[in-house]
C-alpha cells in the first residue's frame, strides 16, 4: 500500500484498552501480511470477529484448463459478451490461469443483487471497471467505484458490491500482494516525482459504515478450491475505527500520466502495479514519439520470460486489426509478435493515440480455461500474413 490512512475512532496507543459506552472493550483485530513483517492495519470491532454461528458445506470450485492447446497467438473475442451471470461469485468467469495469477471477467445486470459478503482468503484481487458504477462495502468502509477504476482489494478483505447500472469488470486474482511499483518509490515508500501517478490519485474508503444490528450474515470465503460458507450473528462491518497501510483502494486509469520519448518507449514505462511473477500496465492516450524518423507502431518483439495479455478497453487500437472493445489477446512467450501488416507504415506521421488498454505480463505460461474456448478467434494466429 502507498501510505498510512485511518477512519473512525481509534485509541491513542495500539493494543491498549479501548472501551465502548457500556465500558466493555472494543475488540481489536490485526490484519497483517507476510506474518508480521508486511503492511497491516488495526481494526476495532464492536463484536468479537472470531464468533461464528454455523459453518455450512463447502462448495467445490472448478476451473477446467485446456490440456492440448497449441502454442499460438490468441484472440479471445469477448467484445460482445453479455451478462456472465446473476450472482457475483457465479458471474466471475476465468479465461487465463497459471500458478501466480488468474484473469477473467464478471459482467452483471443492474437488477442483480449481492446479498452476502465475500472474502478471498488466498489471493489479492484487482478489478478494472470497464463499465458501470457503484460501491464496494467492506470492514474498511464505503468505497466509490466507477468506469476506468482499478479496484485493489487485499486478501482477507470482507466485502460486498452494489452497482447502479450494468457493470462489466476485468478480474485479476493474484496469489501475491498487488503493490505500487517499487522503482516509483523512495526508501520510505513515498511515490517519487517521476512516477506516473502519486498518492493524490489513490482513493481509499472515505466513509466508515458501522453496522451494529445482530442477525444472520453469510460470508462466502474462497480458499484451496472451495467456497466456504460461514454464518455470523453480526455484520463484519461492525467497526468503529481502523488505521494502517492495508485497505482496499481505487486508482483510475484516467489518472495515469504516460511517459513518452523521441523514439518508441518499451512497455515498462506503462507499468502500474507489480506482484510476484507478473506486472500490470496501463496504455492511455499519449503523444507519439517525436524523433523526425520515429515509427510510432511498436516493433516486433519476442518474449523470452513472459506471456503478454492485453485487454482492450477503449479507442482505436493502432497496431491491431479486428480487435474490438472488450477483447483479449494472448501473445505467449516463445513466439514473436508485433504490429499487423500495414499498421507500421500507417502509423508514421501520427501524432497521438486515444486508446486505453490494460496489459498483464505473467512470467510463467498461462493456460486457457475451457470457458475461454467459446471466444476463440481461429483466424488470429494467421492474421500477420501479408
Amino acid at each position: 500500500m502507498a501510505y498510512y490512512y485511518k477512519l473512525g475512532k481509534i485509541p491513542p496507543k495500539r493494543h491498549t484498552q479501548f472501551r465502548q459506552p457500556d465500558e466493555s472493550l472494543y475488540k481489536e483485530e490485526l490484519v497483517s501480511s507476510q506474518g508480521f513483517s508486511g503492511v497491516y492495519s488495526n481494526l476495532y470491532h464492536i463484536y468479537t470477529p472470531t464468533v461464528v454461528k454455523s459453518i455450512g458445506q463447502p462448495v467445490p470450485i472448478s476451473v477446467k484448463l485446456v490440456k492440448d492447446y497449441a502454442m499460438q497467438q490468441t484472440h479471445l473475442n469477448t467484445s460482445k459478451l453479455g451478462h456472465t451471470g446473476q450472482d457475483f461469485w457465479e458471474a466471475r468467469k476465468m479465461l487465463l490461469v497459471n500458478s501466480d495469477v488468474a484473469i477473467g471477467v464478471c459482467n452483471l445486470p443492474k437488477e442483480a443483487k449481492m446479498d452476502y459478503f465475500y472474502k478471498n482468503a488466498e489471493a489479492d484481487e484487482l478489478f478494472y471497471v470497464h463499465d458501470g458504477e457503484g460501491y464496494l462495502y467492506s470492514q474498511f468502509g464505503k468505497l466509490h467505484i466507477k468506469k476506468g477504476d482499478y479496484v485493489v482489494i487485499p486478501r482477507t478483505t470482507i466485502y460486498r458490491l452494489e452497482w447502479q447500472d450494468d457493470i462489466r469488470l476485468l478480474v485479476v486474482e493474484s496469489f501475491s500482494p498487488i503493490e505500487t511499483v517499487k522503482r516509483y518509490r523512495n526508501q520510505l515508500g513515498q511515490l517519487l516525482e517521476h512516477s506516473p501517478y502519486c498518492e493524490r490519485d489513490i482513493h481509499p474508503p472515505q466513509t466508515l459504515v458501522t453496522e451494529e444490528a445482530k442477525g444472520e450474515y453469510l460470508i462466502k470465503i474462497k480458499k484451496q478450491g472451495f467456497l466456504h460458507q460461514y454464518l455470523y450473528g453480526h455484520s463484519p462491518m461492525d467497526l468503529v475505527g481502523w488505521d494502517g497501510f492495508l485497505y482496499p483502494y481505487t486508482f483510475s486509469i484516467y489518472d495515469f500520466e504516460p511517459i513518452t520519448g523521441r523514439i518508441h518507449q518499451p512497455p515498462p514505462v506503462h507499468q502500474t502495479f507489480q506482484a510476484h511473477n507478473f506486472v500490470v500496465c496501463s496504455f492511455v492516450p499519449r503523444l507519439f514519439d517525436y524523433h523526425p524518423l520515429a515509427i510510432p507502431a511498436p516493433y516486433n518483439h519476442s518474449n523470452i520470460d513472459s506471456d503478454e495479455v492485453l485487454f482492450y478497453a477503449e479507442g482505436d487500437f493502432m497496431s491491431r486489426k479486428g480487435i474490438d472493445r472488450g477483447s483479449f489477446t494472448l501473445h505467449p512467450g516463445g513466439l514473436p509478435h508485433g504490429p499487423h501488416p500495414g499498421t507500421v507504415e500507417k502509423s508514421i506521421g501520427a501524432k497521438a493515440t486515444e486508446e486505453y488498454a490494460v496489459m498483464i505480463d505473467p512470467f510463467r505460461p498461462l493456460s486457457l480455461t475451457e470457458y475461454a474456448l467459446e471466444f476463440l478467434d481461429e483466424n488470429y494466429p494467421m492474421s500477420w500474413t501479408e
